[in-house]
């Protein structure tokens, strides 16, 4: 794997986002409404490339001091390189630097392995959501990291 770079989102790699939409989710996000936020004040999106490919991305939106994370995704045969940690990494730090009292986040409670990783970044579990997801249907769990504490 040569060097993973991060940087924020342009309207060039929305296609990409939108195929690893489709790749990881049942619901996937359409690719304007991810061109949309390329463009929305609150929302920061960065990607992950590797050699100029796309590999993987994360979003968050603030509102006031609160993060809240929309996708972490990271396409198939990008994943337990690390991607996913080099991009929340990045995001925290972009979340501090916005002054941030908290960045939260839902995940299927059957995902152990993205709670693992969330909780290694100080992610704790603050609830379940019932019946959050769709296809299949099934319940989030919350998880939280509060700065300062």
């Amino acid at each position: 794997m040569s060097s993973i770079e991060i940087a924020a989102v342009t309207k060039n790699e929305v296609a990409a986002l939108a195929q690893i939409e489709k790749e990881c989710f049942a619901d996937p996000w359409s690719e304007d409404s991810l061109l949309y936020e390329t463009e929305n004040p609150a929302a920061h999106f960065i990607c992950a490339k590797d050699g100029g490919t796309v590999a993987g991305y994360m979003g968050m939106h603030h509102v006031l001091d609160e993060g809240y994370v929309a996708n972490v995704a990271v396409s198939a045969k990008y994943r337990r390189r690390g991607i996913a940690s080099a991009l929340i990494t990045a995001m925290l730090e972009e979340a501090k630097g916005l002054g941030l009292a908290f960045v939260s986040l839902e995940v299927r409670v059957s995902n152990l392995v993205a709670i693992a990783l969330y909780s290694k970044f100080g992610f704790e579990n603050q609830g379940i959501r019932k019946g959050y997801y769709d296809h299949p249907k099934e319940d989030a769990m919350i998880m939280t990291l509060y700065f300062g504490k």
